[in-house]
């Protein structure tokens, strides 16, 4: 299997348009990397790839990839898209792959209600790309060689679908991983998560390769940086750090990981940061736009 980073990076992406934070204002101006918003593609062969989230950057994504590019007058080497919520930042690119190209696009059911419900997605002509509703827990073809499994992970539902009641913690349909394998080879996808479950450290035991959500490292930081309201378990992501954190609850598998989906905010993307010595020590790694891991 081979992955390729399109975009490391949470919604906003790095810089975020509006947002003069530190990480921002050195991703400007080049002391670290900028990084587009959340999107992995994966292939059994490096010809022919699945994203895994359609990201609102995903054209210049592409532009930048070249493994990715166009190998004659009309044509991808895209076979099928998967998106693992409904999330603005995992959904919005869909309408950038209007072109009458075919692809297969997968999602659970919720997941594709929510692109059902918004006339605008009907621009992705259903005649050239099949939408396929994939129940949880049950293998399916992503591309030839290569099989997929959605799981359902505790999580949320899109934040412009919230109610004046948000339940942060649901199980279902709305937020899910992928397990991804090529037959002897295992690697998750799992951009999204509010809380490490038993059940999930018991489905992250034959893997070969992590990649996992990274977005705050600490449960405040949006609040004591001055840049939201809110704290990593309203928005339905674990944090980082700390007790309850990803490194600490994911000590035990033994799998290359690394996180995906980092907030502008996030200190660990400051290469000299304590924040980043912590994550580096546990064995992980940061993702980055461009990176390319194959297993």
């Amino acid at each position: 299997m081979r992955f390729l980073v399109l975009g490391a990076s949470a919604g906003g992406g790095l810089p975020q348009w509006n947002c003069g934070c530190r990480n921002c204002r050195d991703a400007r101006s080049g002391v670290i990397p900028p990084s587009g918003q959340s999107s992995l593609a994966v292939s059994p062969d490096g010809e022919s790839w699945s994203i895994l989230n359609a990201s609102p950057d995903i054209r210049q994504q592409m532009l930048a990839n070249p493994q990715l590019h166009p190998r004659s007058t009309r044509d991808t080497p895209v076979a099928s898209v998967l998106l693992t919520n409904g999330d603005i930042d995992h959904i919005a690119g869909l309408l950038s792959l209007r072109e009458q190209t075919p692809f297969s696009l997968f999602a659970t059911g919720d997941i594709l209600d929510v692109l059902a419900a918004n006339k605008i997605f009907d621009a992705v002509n259903r005649e050239k790309v099949t939408r396929s509703r994939i129940a949880l827990d049950k293998d399916f073809a992503l591309q030839d060689g290569l099989q997929a499994r959605l799981f359902a992970v505790p999580g949320k539902v899109p934040l412009f679908m919230e109610g004046e009641a948000v339940d942060t913690d649901l199980m279902g349909e709305q937020t899910v991983g992928v397990r991804l394998s090529t037959g002897n080879k295992v690697a998750y996808y799992i951009p999204g998560c509010a809380r490490v479950t038993p059940k999930l450290l018991d489905q992250l035991r034959d893997a070969d390769q992590l990649f996992f959500d990274g977005t705050l490292y600490e449960d405040d930081e949006m609040i004591r940086t001055g840049t939201g309201v809110k704290t990593g378990r309203r928005m339905g992501h674990i944090s980082v750090n700390g007790p309850e954190g990803s490194i600490a609850q994911l000590a035990g598998v033994t799998a290359a990981k690394a996180f995906i989906h980092i907030n502008n905010t996030n200190p660990m993307l400051q290469p000299n940061s304590p924040e980043r010595a912590v994550v580096e020590k546990a064995g992980w790694s940061i993702a980055f736009d461009g990176q390319e891991i194959a297993i």
